[in-house]
C-alpha cells in the first residue's frame, strides 16, 4: 500500500517518550500504531512501531495525553502490568506472558522514521476515531443564535 512515507523524527520520539499514529490496514481498518524508543544499543533501529494494543485483551498500550508508559525498556500494559520488550515486542511475564505485540515496518534514516510497510497506509498522527463518541451530535452549536 506504502512505499514510504515520513512519520516524524527519532528525536522526537526519545523526547515524547512515545509517538501515536493511525493507519488503514488491509482490510481498511483504522488501527492505531505508536512508536516507542529502542535502548538496546541498536543504531540502525533507535525507534519501534507496535500496533496499539496488548496481547492478552483488547487494552490500548498508549493512552491519549499520557502516552505509552516505559520502565525500564519495557511498556507496561496500563490494565494488567504485563511488560512488553520495546525492542522485540515480547512479554516474559503477566497475563500477556508469552506473546509478542504485532509489529509494523518502519525504517529509520538520517535520524527520521518513516513508514515502509506495505501492509498499511498512514491516515494521521494521533488516536483513530472512537467508536463510542457521540456521532449524531453536532460538531458545535454555533449554528444556534440568541
Amino acid at each position: 500500500m506504502t512505499d514510504r512515507y515520513r512519520l516524524t523524527s527519532v528525536e522526537t520520539v526519545r523526547e515524547e517518550g512515545s509517538w501515536l499514529f493511525t493507519v488503514r490496514d488491509s482490510l481498511g481498518e483504522s488501527t492505531e500504531v505508536f512508536l516507542v524508543p529502542c535502548e538496546d544499543g541498536t543504531v540502525d533501529r533507535p525507534v519501534n512501531a507496535w500496533v496499539n494494543n496488548c496481547t492478552h485483551e483488547a487494552q490500548r498500550l498508549h493512552r491519549e495525553g499520557i502516552g505509552a508508559v516505559v520502565r525500564d525498556g519495557g511498556i507496561v500494559c496500563p490494565k494488567h502490568g504485563s511488560v512488553f520488550d520495546a525492542c522485540s515486542g515480547y512479554c516474559d511475564n503477566g497475563d500477556a506472558a508469552n506473546t509478542t505485540l504485532l509489529s509494523v515496518d518502519i525504517t529509520v534514516e538520517d535520524g527520521q522514521v518513516y513508514l515502509t510497510d506495505d501492509d498499511v497506509d498512514f491516515l494521521w498522527q494521533g488516536p483513530a476515531d472512537d467508536d463510542d463518541d457521540d456521532d449524531d451530535m453536532p460538531d458545535s452549536t454555533s449554528h444556534l443564535q440568541l
